[in-house]
């Protein structure tokens, strides 16, 4: 199983600033202790050709050379800087390698990615480029040069709305969106996505879990995808603090368990993306997420064995 980081090319943030950049690197170094059978590999730069089937000239010349406007900085949530603007592209980078990846072997992860909140022609919540858009396109491209369609289905399990994600593929019927996130939470202007599911502040396991299996059922009888991108967010952790929901380190196993098995016994390729995770203890978001690498080793082990009946 391949996992592709980019975690070496860090922010300059201001002291106080509320994303925890450690993660990934965190997340990298526990992957290296505790699960040293996924090959680790640095994430390729995408490239202005990629970056382009999906964002607008004038936004990936602006962010690439520092022009972009300081009110698309601020809507980001990031200070501008040539460090920035390189880890942007290193993250899509990473997911359309792993997307390849996913076509080859069962499944593929990004150490980061889930960039959801990013439109065509601005950024947002931390996301500059939107690494599922541009990957989901560039490999349909791939597959039609080829002679092949690639029916795609994003199913977004971070607990924000990807609103970017839902209006970038509003009028695209070759890409499914689902999700599954907090209905209060931010963003506070919803797009419109294929399946939307607003879950109330406090939900639990449970409900959680109900709320899902029926997403993943209407799903089924709306799309027959050949590639999945899930974005594995660890913020409905009950210890999130910017997520509000309440779900147990068993609820959050339970989750990622069920669209591992969706995808596995459909034989759908699978992208893992990590998207947002904001414990109050930044150590309890990277067990949430090693506890998901766990699980896609496991998923991608079965796979081979599937590959070889």
């Amino acid at each position: 199983m391949q996992a592709f980081y980019s975690d070496q090319f860090v922010l300059p943030l201001p002291q106080g600033h509320r994303f925890p950049m450690a993660k990934y690197a965190m997340l990298r170094d526990a992957l290296v202790a505790h699960l040293p059978a996924i090959q680790l590999l640095q994430a390729p730069r995408a490239q202005d050709a990629e970056l382009l089937r999906v964002h607008t000239p004038d936004y990936v010349r602006s962010i690439a050379d520092g022009s972009v406007a300081q009110a698309v900085m601020r809507e980001i949530g990031f200070p501008w800087s040539e460090a920035m603007a390189e880890r942007a592209r290193r993250s899509v980078g990473a997911t359309v390698a792993a997307a390849r990846s996913a076509l080859r072997q069962g499944i593929g992860a990004n150490l980061a990615g889930g960039t959801h909140h990013a439109y065509a022609d601005k950024g947002g919540g931390f996301c500059v480029f939107n690494d599922v858009a541009v990957a989901a396109r560039v490999v349909q491209a791939q597959q039609r040069r080829e002679g092949r369609t690639l029916q795609v289905a994003v199913i977004d399990l971070d607990v924000h709305q990807g609103n970017g994600t839902a209006r970038i593929f509003q009028d695209d019927a070759s890409v499914f969106t689902l999700s599954l996130h907090g209905e209060k939470n931010f963003p506070f202007r919803k797009e419109a996505g294929d399946l939307d599911v607003g879950l109330p502040d406090g939900t639990g396991d449970t409900d959680y879990l109900d709320a899902l299996d029926a997403a993943l059922f209407a799903l089924d009888r709306r799309c027959e995808p050949q590639l999945v991108f899930f974005l594995a967010g660890a913020d409905p952790h009950e210890g999130d603090r910017l997520g509000r929901l309440k779900l147990s380190d068993q609820g959050m196993q339970a989750r990622d368990q069920r669209v591992l098995d969706w995808c596995l016994a459909r034989r759908i390729p699978l992208v893992l993306l990590m998207a947002g995770g904001y414990g109050v203890q930044i150590e309890a978001t990277v067990q949430v997420q090693l506890n998901t690498y766990r699980l896609a080793y496991a998923h991608w082990q079965r796979w081979q064995i599937g590959s070889l009946n």
